[in-house]
């Protein structure tokens, strides 16, 4: 009995060392959704730095709002400045 218990242990101990892979790619852009009374907001961010806001209004065209160089002010885009591509090459 002792036997059998000794090798069910050993057959499950490389499980729990066994790596996780992370849940979010970090190289693709993390979208967070916000809503207020009039519009809805979709933050985008790539490695953690915020690249551009688009915002939805109720009534109206969708625009982005892409940070300023310097601190604190965005500049208002009619289409999306942010150019991530979404298609596999290669894969091996």
């Amino acid at each position: 009995m002792k036997k059998l218990l000794l090798a069910a242990l050993l057959l499950v101990s490389p499980l729990g060392y066994a790596e996780v892979p992370p849940l979010v790619d970090e190289n693709e852009p993390q979208i967070t959704i916000f809503h207020s009374d009039d519009n809805t907001y979709y933050e985008y961010r790539i490695n953690g730095a915020l690249k551009e806001i688009k915002v939805v209004p109720k009534n109206g065209k969708e625009y982005y709002l892409v940070p300023a160089p310097g601190e604190g002010e965005f500049i208002r885009h009619e289409e999306s400045q942010l150019l991530v591509p979404k298609w596999v090459l290669f894969r091996w």
